[in-house]
């Protein structure tokens, strides 16, 4: 067996580097993903950058943690956190020392919104109120699969083109599959692009006679079929909205497009963010090699929420075998103490007994001792069982840096809290050497 060292993960470099102008945290749900993208938003803004981070956390956790009643569509700016710049940036060319004040804003995706504002955008006022208007285009915007992970990716677009901020950070949305994040853009283009829409759009195309003569030969069974499926009021609701969004479809397929090409680019970084259990890491292997297939720069894992402790060098086996040796004396002494106390019922305590027997103080000391014994058994069994699968993950991708993060003891409620694991980001330590 060769020994192998993971990669370390450098998180700070990552932050500094005025190339990177967008870094995606994706991963499986339920691991972390919005505050690790928190604090990274928070660490970069103290360090001197001008950071925008977007969320898509229907909890509304980050909102609470810094210290904002509410996020919408719109970035806003954060309070307390005002960088004095702790690394050098290629700003020296300005004027300004090559240092500035850092920045961060924070905004949570409104996935309706979005899709209106793309709307407005791209249409007339009177075709933009027929299709905000549509019953099918308001079923469309508020629930139709993957329109959310569209929504992120025209936002992300939306805020690149801006170019106000030096880095963006992305926390993907909560999907059942980090891919999701990936296929969505493309899954939305197609459909909206699609034969099904073409066929509907059809009609209304041919105008005149000819498109009446085009339905009442071609189209009749088909809508007739359509219309008891999905019945006709729904019918000619999508053939009202397919009309009225005829010259924005092409646009659909090329912004995603373009943001596909975007998170391609160099100054993009995805961090892969999981946990250490076997479920997590599977879906985190997977995204790894999706991203590589897709020509995505990978900076690396966070292995987010790992355990520790603090008596590593007692071995789950010997603490296990110390509490039992503690349960076995206790029950000695109980036995010795019940026989010495019936042959001195009636005679003087000798003074060579010992103080603690039949103390109730000892024996409860006794007892909470090998209940912490267990206690840190099962601690270990848990570390053994973490480091097995994150060994396994390396073992299968040893070119990909990893970072590790403790896991803290409550919830993340704060800027304090985000600092914190920003800390942890920056100084955690990369997986040991591993036996393949």
């Amino acid at each position: 067996m060769t020994p192998r060292t993971a990669l370390a993960l450098e998180i700070d470099p990552l932050l500094d580097n005025p190339e990177i102008r967008i870094i995606v945290c994706c991963g499986a749900g339920g691991v972390g993903k919005t505050t690790t993208a928190a604090a990274l938003a928070v660490r970069a803004a103290e360090r001197g950058r001008k950071v925008v981070v977007l969320t898509i956390d229907p909890a509304r956790r980050l909102a609470q943690s810094m210290g904002i009643d509410s996020l919408d569509n719109t970035p806003r700016r954060v309070p307390g956190v005002n960088g004095s710049g702790g690394a050098s940036h290629s700003d020296s060319d300005k004027g300004d020392g090559g240092r500035r004040a850092g920045e961060l804003h924070a905004m949570m995706l409104d996935m309706k919104r979005t899709f209106d504002e793309i709307v407005e955008a791209h249409a007339d006022a009177e075709r933009a109120r027929a299709i905000l208007e549509n019953p099918f285009y308001q079923s469309l915007s508020a629930g139709f699969a993957g329109t959310q992970e569209y929504m992120a990716m025209e936002k992300l677009g939306q805020l690149s083109a801006r170019n106000e901020w030096d880095l963006i950070v992305v926390d993907t949305p909560p999907s059942r599959s980090a891919l999701d994040f990936l296929d969505a853009p493309k899954r939305l283009g197609s459909f909206l692009d699609g034969k099904f829409i073409r066929l509907l759009m059809a009609p209304a195309k041919m105008g005149g006679r000819a498109g009446l003569k085009f339905l009442n030969v071609g189209m009749s069974m088909m809508t007739g079929t359509l219309g008891k499926l999905l019945g006709g009021q729904l019918l000619r609701d999508v053939q009202t909205f397919v009309a009225a969004m005829d010259t924005m479809f092409g646009g659909f397929r090329t912004r995603a497009d373009a943001t596909y090409r975007l998170l391609q680019a160099p100054g993009t970084a995805f961090l892969v963010v999981a946990a250490p259990e076997r479920d997590a890491l599977r879906e985190a292997a997977y995204f790894v090699e999706r991203l590589a297939a897709e020509k995505m720069p990978l900076a690396g894992l966070v292995l987010n929420r790992v355990h520790g402790s603090g008596a590593a060098r007692l071995s789950a086996e010997r603490a296990l075998a110390a509490a039992e040796n503690l349960d076995e004396g206790r029950i000695v002494d109980q036995k010795a103490g019940k026989a010495q106390g019936r042959d001195r019922a009636d005679s003087v305590p000798s003074p060579e007994t010992s103080d603690t027997e039949n103390d109730p103080t000892s024996d409860h000391t006794a007892r909470l001792t090998a209940g912490l014994l267990r206690l840190h058994a099962e601690r270990m069994h848990v570390l053994a069982r973490e480091r097995h699968t994150r060994d396994r993950f390396t073992a299968l991708h040893p070119e990909v840096p990893v970072i590790e993060v403790a896991a803290l003891p409550g919830d993340v409620h704060d800027l304090a809290g985000l600092r914190q694991i920003g800390a942890l980001l920056a100084d955690g330590t990369p997986s040991p050497a591993v036996g393949t």
